[in-house]
């Protein structure tokens, strides 16, 4: 790594969104008020040399200069506001043109300085006389088009329960000839359309948020560590709400004898009798179990094992990561987010430069 750093690489830190406190913090606070899921990485570069050829990124970035002096060229994008199913190496061509144009920003950077780079704008930094090491602050938006496949997805759904659509073709049909099947493609497509005009734009806001929830890395857990604990717990224990969980409480379909507390990707069930003590969770973060309100004793012992068993709550003086886990070393409860085409990736890392080969990616 020396070597190719030596030779000029860029040196890329990626994921302290998930490892440094004061940045973990940070990021979560931020997505949550922007309402989209934030990553952070770092960018080392060595003197006079340059970052990566210039290209866009399909999430919004802000760049947050650390150390040393970075000089930044902005080009206007050639596809404006581009979905991450459309990077930058599918357009390097017309990229490339872009870049020899008339930049918008042509700027040194200090530290101190900061720079705001919306998704789709093309980019490329050179280091001036010394290292030069960066931040940058990835907001990965949830679209129209994330709100649109989600429509789609809950159509896939409802639509297959239409037997007409899952009728068989005519005997005969010629699907190299395009007439065949024209009448049949438009009668679907028509079906389609009505199922569309059907759908409940709550049933498709729900499905959207599992979705965005999904992406977001909830704090690490030692479960042995909190399994003990569980098992031990008074009513002078404390709760606390498993950081960077994404919580809401709502009722459950039916008579009303049930909540569901989202949690992630996930759905936990409750008896509609810990209303109560739930919200008055979820709004304080942190909780004595005697301070679950509406319940018995036992009752609240027996709600916040659950909690505690189902990764929602931890107990707040029981070991976690770095501090515990099993054998001293840390163990996460993961939350699986979605995958295939479309899925946004706070993740999955930055940028895409050319030379992201030499030791990951980035601006």
């Amino acid at each position: 790594m020396l070597r190719l750093f030596a030779d000029g690489s860029t040196v890329v830190l990626q994921g302290l969104h998930r490892l440094w406190p004061p940045l973990i913090e940070f990021a979560d606070q931020l997505a949550a008020d922007l309402g989209h899921p934030t990553q952070v990485n770092a960018y080392v570069t060595p003197p006079s040399s340059r970052g990566f050829s210039p290209h866009y990124d399909v999430h919004d970035v802000f760049v947050l200069q650390v150390a040393g002096e970075k000089h930044w060229t902005i080009h206007e994008p050639v596809l404006p506001d581009p979905l991450r199913t459309q990077p930058w190496t599918d357009r390097s061509a017309a990229v490339a043109a872009a870049a020899e144009r008339e930049p918008v920003i042509d700027a040194v950077l200090r530290p101190g300085d900061a720079l705001y780079l919306p998704r789709g704008y093309l980019h490329s930094a050179v280091a001036l006389g010394q290292t030069s090491a960066h931040l940058t602050i990835g907001v990965h938006p949830v679209t129209r088009w994330a709100a649109a496949e989600s429509a789609l997805d809950l159509v896939r759904v409802l639509a297959a329960e239409d037997r007409e659509l899952r009728r068989s073709l005519p005997l005969g049909l010629d699907l190299s000839d395009p007439a065949s099947v024209r009448d049949e493609v438009r009668a679907a497509v028509a079906a389609l359309g009505d199922w569309l005009e059907r759908v409940d734009p709550d049933e498709v806001a729900d499905r959207l948020r599992s979705r965005t929830w999904a992406q977001v890395r909830p704090e690490p857990v030692a479960p042995l560590a909190q399994a003990t604990a569980a098992a031990a717990l008074t009513p002078d224990s404390v709760l606390r709400l498993r950081r960077r969980l994404r919580v809401a409480l709502r009722e459950a379909p039916g008579d009303g004898d049930r909540v569901v507390l989202l949690g992630g990707r996930r759905r936990h069930e409750f008896p509609a009798a810990t209303r109560p003590a739930l919200a008055a969770l979820l709004a304080a973060g942190e909780l004595k179990v005697a301070d679950l309100t509406g319940l018995d004793p036992e009752d609240r012992l027996t709600l916040a094992r659950r909690l505690v068993t189902e990764s929602i709550a931890l107990v707040a003086d029981a070991s976690s990561p770095g501090r515990g886990g099993v054998d001293g070393v840390p163990v996460t409860a993961p939350e699986p987010g979605p995958t295939g085409p479309g899925a946004p990736a706070p993740d999955a890392g930055g940028d895409d430069g050319e030379r992201a080969d030499a030791l990951g990616t980035g601006s």
